[in-house]
């Protein structure tokens, strides 16, 4: 007999030769030494220390913010498509409030700054909020829309109000030493908003499981109808309050990233966190906790993408087609074990 324990190895194994089989086949039929190609590829994520602190686990930071912030909304049933334009909102109010209390002691400037950041995010999901509790707006459509807008805001700061004084460069000027993120280890790019993103996704988890505050989030996601005859629950309050706090996080993940690793706010800061996190949130099953994972995943996919390109010269359209292959083949994988335990 073989046990369910060696049918789930025996599927994770022939998921993993599946993956590697079509991914070599991509690279081949795309002129490219496969084994260099997949060698990069780990190497950029997993090869050593230093790839895991400074390129793995920073990546990672941002998606599992804004996984969070998916993560959330969809468990309330809100379809949030805004967490790009949020963190963009985050990180921008960041750097400008940033810019304004450099001279402060680090103790109160840096709490000031990244609280800026998890309120613009709050506000940047308030307007989607706002334009669905006042003209039935739906919410997938004025998020994704406010994406757009925040992309442009900040393409107008750091040519605007915010660039830098000789005006030749469209970013800020950096960031001081008072208000960034220290580094977890000397010598690596890792820095707090790790353990500060992973901390967050416990304490959601346990809001989730383990309060009243966290049935009311579960069930008007489960049934808002059911919810508010049985339950006595208000969904659009809830939902709206839900709301607030996704963009809270999306935002503070914004703030992350400009206060632990780009210093300063330009075009291009975010390659589309706000989008991979929907894959982010939907792989862990909106888990926080597996979204942890999942984000890590996607980090050290993005890592290696990166160095995939950088070492064996895979142009950064067929990296990201060799990342997508990947998350396709782990998606298999669950779909086929979920099919193994319901039977």
């Amino acid at each position: 007999m073989i046990s369910r324990a060696d049918a789930r190895l025996g599927v994770m194994a022939a998921t993993v030769a599946a993956i590697i089989l079509v991914v070599s086949t991509i690279l081949a039929a795309g002129g490219y030494n496969a084994p260099h190609a997949l060698s990069a590829l780990w190497d950029g994520a997993f090869g050593s220390v230093y790839a895991v602190l400074s390129a793995t686990l920073v990546r990672a930071t941002p998606l599992m913010f804004v996984g969070l912030a998916v993560g959330l909304a969809f468990r309330a049933g809100v379809l949030n498509i805004g967490a790009e334009g949020q963190l963009l909102a985050g990180a921008a109010a960041a750097v400008a409030v940033g810019l304004a209390v450099h001279g402060l002691p680090r103790v109160v400037a840096l709490p000031l700054v990244l609280a800026a950041g998890s309120l613009a995010g709050a506000a940047w999901a308030g307007v989607a909020g706002w334009l669905k509790l006042r003209f039935g707006v739906l919410e997938v459509i004025s998020t994704l829309m406010l994406n757009f807008v925040a992309t442009y805001l900040v393409s107008w700061l750091v040519r605007g109000p915010l660039q830098e004084p000789t005006r030749v460069y469209p970013q800020t000027v950096e960031l001081s030493a008072t208000v960034r993120l220290p580094q977890l280890i000397d010598g690596h790019r890792v820095h707090f908003g790790f353990v500060l993103a992973v901390g967050l996704a416990v304490a959601v988890w346990w809001i989730l499981a383990r309060t009243a505050a966290g049935f009311r989030i579960r069930a008007i996601g489960a049934g808002p109808s059911a919810a508010q005859s049985a339950g006595g629950i208000d969904p659009s309050r809830t939902a709206i309050v839900v709301f607030l706090f996704s963009g809270a996080l999306a935002g503070l993940g914004g703030a992350s990233e400009a206060t632990g690793v780009t210093f300063a706010l330009y075009e291009g800061l975010s390659p589309g966190y706000g989008y991979s996190a929907i894959a982010v949130a939907l792989l862990a099953r909106l888990h926080p906790l597996g979204i942890i994972l999942s984000a890590l995943l996607f980090g050290a996919l993005e890592a290696g993408a990166a160095a995939m390109q950088r070492d064996a010269n895979v142009p950064s359209v067929l990296a990201v087609v060799v990342e997508a292959m990947l998350v396709l083949g782990v998606l298999a994988f669950n779909r086929v074990r979920s099919s193994g335990r319901q039977a």
